[in-house]
């Protein structure tokens, strides 16, 4: 069984063979994650790792300031069109440019800088399947050289279809037709361990596909896809009509999103608030257990 939209993903050999071209946009898209005592984590800026070594001709995409709202009181919230949009051209992606984007954890950074770049209509983009992991595995280059694409013309065509705010997720709650997924782990899901939001557990009524769970431990490539149609059927994501997912701040939960569309599914959305919002409002439902 194969993709059903296998034009999102590319594989290192694919990248290795097409650094030259012209048109190519590689982005490093890594934010580092320290988990704090009393919950949540501190995000630490990653450029300082791209610049002690990449994939050749790549740039850094920067999720914690030029790709996140900045008037927000969360963090990684998708940015304002505009912002998102120069953004990008200032790191030289625009008409005629294809991208492929990849990170040093799972693929979720580079999933994230996808739905963005997807929610404001920019279509030829690509995630690394492995991402800088499987690249180093491989014994491929790396570089320190610095990279500056020239400055593009970026037109954003908006699809707020693919952000969800918590009154989608309330009405989907206990709909046959809504799918809530949680991509955080099974311990954070359940409420008896790892990091919290606020109140510990899940939103009430939501099924569980960890973004780790996804891809293979050691090369961090995603699983075969029949083996991820099988977990995705198994939470009930690919029967709903629609699904939501969600994690700690629309990161991990963005990976889930990708995957999905990867196998084809028509109609996802991430909640990007996510439990950032949602667990530290106690009108809100969840659950443990």
């Amino acid at each position: 069984m194969s993709w059903s939209n296998p034009q999102f993903l590319v594989e290192t050999d694919w990248l290795a063979a097409h650094l030259d071209d012209p048109a190519l946009r590689v982005l490093e898209c890594t934010t580092i994650l320290h988990p704090l005592a009393e919950g949540g984590y501190r995000a630490e800026f990653g450029r300082a790792t791209w610049a002690a070594g990449h994939i050749p001709r790549s740039g850094f995409a920067d999720l914690t300031d030029d790709l996140s709202d900045r008037a927000s009181r969360l963090r990684f919230m998708m940015p304002p069109v505009e912002q998102m949009a120069a953004a990008m051209a200032r790191l030289g992606v625009g008409d005629g440019s294809r991208v492929v984007l990849y990170d040093r954890a799972v693929n979720m950074w580079a999933a994230r800088v996808w739905w963005m770049l997807r929610a404001v209509g920019f279509e030829p983009a690509a995630v690394l399947n492995g991402g800088w992991r499987k690249w180093t595995h491989e014994g491929r280059p790396t570089s320190i050289e610095p990279c500056s694409y020239p400055p593009a013309r970026f037109v954003a065509r908006p699809r707020p279809d693919l952000f969800a705010g918590k009154g989608a997720v309330l009405a989907g709650l206990g709909e046959r037709a809504t799918c809530v997924l949680n991509a955080l782990g099974e311990e954070q899901h359940r409420g008896t361990g790892g990091v919290t939001y606020g109140r510990p557990g899940r939103i009430a009524g939501s099924a569980n596909v960890p973004a780790r769970s996804l891809v293979d431990p050691t090369t961090h490539a995603y699983l075969a896809p029949n083996v991820l149609r099988e977990r995705f059927a198994a939470a009930g994501a690919l029967a709903a009509g629609q699904v939501i997912t969600y994690c700690g701040g629309g990161i991990a939960a963005s990976s889930d999103a990708f995957v999905l569309t990867l196998l084809g599914h028509e109609r996802v959305a991430v909640y990007d608030a996510s439990l950032s919002e949602w667990a530290t409002d106690p009108t809100l439902p969840m659950e443990t257990g």
